[in-house]
């Protein structure tokens, strides 16, 4: 099979197309012919040699894919043989077949293409288990989400319009709020030409957000906890600015706040599998009535998978792009 594999980090260019032995499916995985495979940050740093797969994963880089299951591994059902699905792996997807757990797998409804399909697991599952697990998101509350059209921040705005949640965004540049406030974002804040933390509050007459949703770490972490109301939480799941914060504790104590965060790549298939029970559950029936799909920014076929880093990279992108097979 052709896949992206690249022997050493290095910059887009390393993702050139190799051929590669196509997977054999374990216990309780499936074979996925791959239709699409969804391109995700931390993609862009495993090829800089920033973050490595888990141990196990392949080096074959994608976590997220669309497609048609092919072969089964022992203790999987019979009827899933055929079957479209959507799945988060934790590795292998940019290629033209991939391996996936059974238990994370989602069935693709008529309603959305299989590029869709394949923009929606990652940022799901993470927006899922941080905002309404972790975060325990209720309707009524407020979220404040950095990097609003990112494909986390597109995600967060959608499931926040459907589950009753008032979403306030940031985002570089007035286009991109422009972009925001037009996919559903309740409010859209410029970082570049004001000051978040003051509109915030302006936002919500002084009294701050229910949940904090942080990509961005290193010095934004103080300021987040400005913003949040009393009895607020704060979620980190990445840290592009930096891994370290300096955390004011008397406001914590004050407001009675929770800080918390997650990363959900290297968590266990059982984990993984619980996660995707649940979506099954509270979300995939919005998605089967076509009241949730991904925005798409871009797709590139796989051979052009250097230009879909590049994208991502420039940081121009609203939503998710997508690489295509064939």
């Amino acid at each position: 099979m052709v896949a992206i594999d690249p022997e050493l980090p290095g910059g887009p260019e390393v993702l050139m197309p190799v051929r590669r032995a196509v997977p054999i499916p374990g216990a309780g995985e499936v074979l996925v012919r791959v239709a699409a495979a969804g391109v995700n940050r931390p993609e862009v740093m495993q090829r800089m040699g920033l973050y490595p797969p888990p141990p196990g994963a392949p080096s074959i880089l994608g976590m997220e894919v669309s497609g048609t299951i092919v072969a089964l591994g022992e203790d999987v059902p019979d009827e899933m043989l055929g079957q479209k699905v959507c799945a988060l792996i934790s590795g292998g997807a940019y290629a033209e077949y991939a391996v996936a757990p059974a238990g994370q797998c989602l069935p693709v409804p008529p309603v959305l293409t299989m590029i869709e399909a394949a923009a929606m697991p990652e940022t799901l599952f993470t927006v899922w288990t941080n905002v309404f697990e972790r975060a325990y998101a209720t309707e009524g509350e407020t979220i404040l989400v950095h990097g609003g059209t990112s494909g986390i921040g597109t995600m967060a705005i959608a499931l926040a319009k459907l589950f009753g949640l008032t979403s306030i965004v940031t985002a570089g540049s007035d286009a991109k709020c422009a972009a925001a406030r037009g996919i559903g974002a309740d409010h859209a804040i410029n970082y570049k030409t004001e000051d978040f933390v003051a509109r915030v509050a302006e936002i919500t007459a002084k009294r701050g957000v229910d949940i904090v949703l942080d990509m961005v770490g290193g010095d934004y972490v103080p300021r987040n906890i400005q913003c949040l109301a009393e009895d607020g939480r704060h979620v980190s799941i990445a840290v592009q600015r930096g891994a370290e914060a300096t955390i004011p504790l008397w406001q914590v104590m004050r407001k009675r706040l929770t800080l918390t965060g997650s990363t959900l790549r290297p968590r266990s298939v059982e984990f993984k599998t619980l996660v995707a029970d649940e979506i099954a559950r509270m979300v995939w029936p919005l998605v089967a009535e076509g009241k949730l799909k991904p925005v798409i920014d871009t797709s590139f076929p796989l051979d052009r998978a250097a230009e879909a880093h590049r994208r991502m990279e420039a940081g121009d992108h609203v939503g998710k792009i997508v690489l295509t097979m064939g």
